[in-house]
């Protein structure tokens, strides 16, 4: 016979939960929330409620959902189904047993009203702002580097993928709203090429190729606490190495170096860093034909430990964040992107601060 819940049970089960580590809690107690109000009511822009009709949730709140979705990898409908199900995400939201928890489709539009707002970096930058004032400025110089991730395949004729390629919407999509909704017309097919390892017998073997299809997340973290503190996204065709001059460089790092691999080394990017006072430590690219001269191959190995942590930042939103594109079209992946980037911005400085990084 199961035995009936006590007046205390819920307390010392959030006990628990602390004791074991709860992350969510974690972001409570070194964040406040309250620093995005000022964002969330003007993108949002409610009524003052003189109309009539339901009070929307409280915007601060359903930001946390958001962040919930991209700590944990949830859709929308297994976001509604955890808050009603999970004491760590009530306590998180602020939430009773007995309140009202927002459906799918409520997460959804608030999502939706940020995203036609175009509220994302602003919050984004709320965050990074708050960051510098505790102390966590950008130091030591920057590292760039770029990630894929991975988008719903499209199943396109060889006509249609022309079409899209050339900005066109194919005449047969044209009379289907409803097929054409489902058409991601900004992601794109990308090779990921990897070295195979040699065989103990010394044969060569063929190359790795993975193709992905989706789109490209583009980042530069600071080398001394590495924050995500610029970010964009692209299709996953486009170069890695465009980007550098396109925003990604952070002027406020009190470091001027600048780590980065192979793809990023060029003739203009070197120019525009030189000209903007940055110093360039991209690595070197092999010479065609040619073996890879010894001090260059070691001057390379250098550079790749310090350029490695920014790879961390990619296996932590792949990884434990499943950071996925489930949506059409690169406006809603730059929001999804987006959120994931304030999201392991917020798990780095439980990072910092439990390390006592300074």
């Amino acid at each position: 016979m199961a035995k009936s819940p006590g007046l205390f049970d819920v307390d010392e089960r959030l006990r628990r939960l602390s004791d074991i580590g709860d992350q969510l809690e974690a972001y409570a107690s070194v964040i406040d929330f309250e620093i995005f109000r000022p964002d969330l009511d003007e993108a949002l822009a409610y009524s003052d409620g003189a109309k009539g009709g339901r009070p929307p949730f409280d915007p601060v709140m359903m930001f946390k959902i958001l962040i919930i979705q991209a700590q944990n990898g949830l859709s929308d409908d297994r976001a509604e189904f955890l808050i009603n199900d999970r004491l760590s995400f009530m306590r998180f939201l602020g939430l009773g047993l007995t309140d009202r928890v927002p459906d799918a489709k409520t997460i959804w539009a608030f999502r939706e009203r940020l995203i036609k707002a175009g509220a994302i970096e602003a919050l984004f930058a709320r965050f990074d702002l708050a960051i510098r004032e505790a102390g966590y400025i950008p130091m030591s110089g920057q590292i760039i580097d770029a990630s894929l991730v991975s988008a719903p395949k499209q199943r396109n004729t060889e006509g249609e993928k022309q079409d899209v390629k050339a900005g066109r919407v194919p005449e047969d999509w044209k009379d289907k709203p409803a097929k054409l909704r489902q058409k991601d017309m900004d992601a794109r097919w990308t090779v990921q090429f990897g070295k195979a390892r040699v065989r103990e017998d010394g044969k060569p073997q063929p190359d790795i190729a993975i193709p992905t299809f989706g789109y490209k997340a583009h980042t530069s973290i600071d080398r001394r606490y590495r924050f995500i503190r610029k970010w964009d996204v692209t299709d996953a065709s486009r170069h890695d190495g465009r980007m550098l001059r396109r925003g990604l460089l952070d002027k406020s790092n009190t470091g001027s170096a600048v780590w980065a691999d192979s793809a990023y080394r060029s003739k203009q990017n070197e120019q525009f860093m030189e000209k903007n006072g940055f110093t360039s430590s991209v690595h070197h690219r092999k010479p065609k034909g040619k073996p890879m001269p010894a001090h260059i191959r070691r001057g390379n190995a250098t550079r790749s430990k310090h350029r490695a942590p920014v790879e961390h930042v990619f296996a932590y939103q792949k990884g434990p964040m499943a950071l996925v594109i489930r949506t059409i079209g690169i406006v809603r992946a730059k929001a999804k992107i987006g959120i994931a980037n304030i999201t392991y911005n917020m798990h780095r400085l439980v990072q910092v601060r439990r390390a006592g990084i300074t």
